[in-house]
Order: C-alpha cells, then structure tokens, then sequence
C-alpha cells in the first residue's frame, strides 16, 4: 500500500525510538509445562492450545502457514511468542491481527482471552484458503474471534490493540495499521531482529513514535509499540 498525502498534520519529526533492556544471547526452552508458568494458562486453555497445534500440523501439510521445522518448538516460537502480547496490554479486550495468517498471535489470544467477558480478536487475512483455515479453528474451539477475508487497510473497527506478526516489513505494515489506528488503539507489532532498520526505512514516509520492546520468546525478537497515530509524509 502507497502512503497518501498529510492531512495536514505538522511536519515535526518523531523523536528516536526508545530500545527496551537487552535480552539474554541464548533463546530460551520453553515447553508446555514452561508455557504454564509463564502464562498461567487454565487446563481448558491448554488442551484448547493442544487441539489448535493440531489443527495447524495437518493443515500445514497442504499449505504454507509456519515453517514445519517450527512445529516441534510450538509452546515457545509460537504459543509464548503471541501469548507474551497480553502482558503488554492486560487490560485490552479488543485485537486486531492484521495479516493473521496461521492465526498467531490471533487465535492463541482468542484462546487465552475466551473467558473474558467481552474479549473479541478480529482475524484479517487477505488470502481466501488461509480463512478457511482460521475458521475451521475458531469453530472448532468456539473462540470469540471474527475471521475478516479482506486486506488490512480496507477495514477498521473500534479496538483496543492492533497487531500483527510476520505480516509485512514496517513501510507497508504502517500502511495496513494505518485505518485501525484513529482513535485509542494501541500498536503492538512482534518483529525480528532487523527491525531498527525497517523503522528506518518506513520514516521515509510516515511519522509515528514507536518504542522497542524485547521479546521474552526470543532475544533477537523485538515487539514495536506504537501509541500514537501513524501519518503519512507530505511527498
């Protein structure tokens, strides 16, 4: 998506990103049980995880959703990696995954968040067989998630966080975030250890403020959190 012209904000630049505390070197185990701890996931959440890794191995034998060498490293590289985004924001009861693909970090905070009264993810991807999938999931477990085929930046709905992983580098994900982001949401975006230089890149046409997280899934991880609206430069 192309950025379009200001709306006549004020052209005063951002201020840098602020980088949160190093992480250790080494990644961390984690494992069901760790996933536990960490979470306080309930047994009905487990079990409800256990069905969704499930689900997520055999429908990944027909399409691409994670790589297949992640798989077996599920409770950390993908479980914890998403579940970690609810420490940030406890009190949010309205997502946005954007991109939501396999549905992470969508459908683990669907599970983690079912028994909140008012919880609700909103599940947005553009591609039509990987819908299917997340609704095959959300039936299955009767989440409160709502499964959108349609891109990013074509929607918005009044929500808490908007959030996405492994969706796009930050110039197009910006983009995509952009119309979801106008009035109190939050931005909490899991990226990779380049992602410095994708803020970078992505000041070329917009100004936001965004603070740099560590990742307790992965220290070469990073969460971007975005609390103010995303503007486009002025070409």
């Amino acid at each position: 998506m192309s950025p379009t012209p200001s709306d006549g904000v004020a052209a005063a630049e951002n201020p840098p990103e602020k980088i949160g505390p190093e992480a250790h070197s080494a990644v961390p185990h984690i494992d069901r049980a760790e996933f536990v701890r960490l979470s306080g996931a309930t047994a009905t959440q487990i079990s409800a995880l256990e069905t969704y890794l499930e689900l997520l191995t055999d429908w990944n034998q027909r399409m691409n959703l994670v790589g297949p060498a992640t798989l077996p490293d599920f409770w950390g590289r993908h479980a914890w990696d998403s579940a970690q985004l609810i420490s940030l924001a406890p009190d949010a009861l309205t997502w946005a995954d954007l991109g939501a693909g396999a549905g992470l970090p969508g459908i683990v905070l669907a599970i983690l968040g079912k028994d909140r009264d008012g919880f609700e993810v909103h599940l947005v991807e553009s591609m039509a067989k990987r819908c299917r999938f997340l609704e095959t999931v959300v039936e299955t477990l009767d989440l409160p998630a709502t499964v959108h085929n349609d891109r990013a930046e074509n929607l918005s709905w009044d929500v808490d966080i908007v959030t996405a992983r492994a969706c796009a580098p930050m110039t197009r994900l910006l983009g995509y975030a952009r119309p979801w982001m106008t009035g109190h949401a939050e931005g909490l975006f899991l990226k990779g250890q380049d992602v410095a230089a994708e803020i970078e890149t992505a000041r070329q046409s917009w100004r936001f403020e965004a603070e740099l997280l560590p990742s307790t899934s992965d220290p070469r991880g990073r969460i971007v959190r975005l609390r103010n609206k995303i503007h486009a430069r002025r070409s």
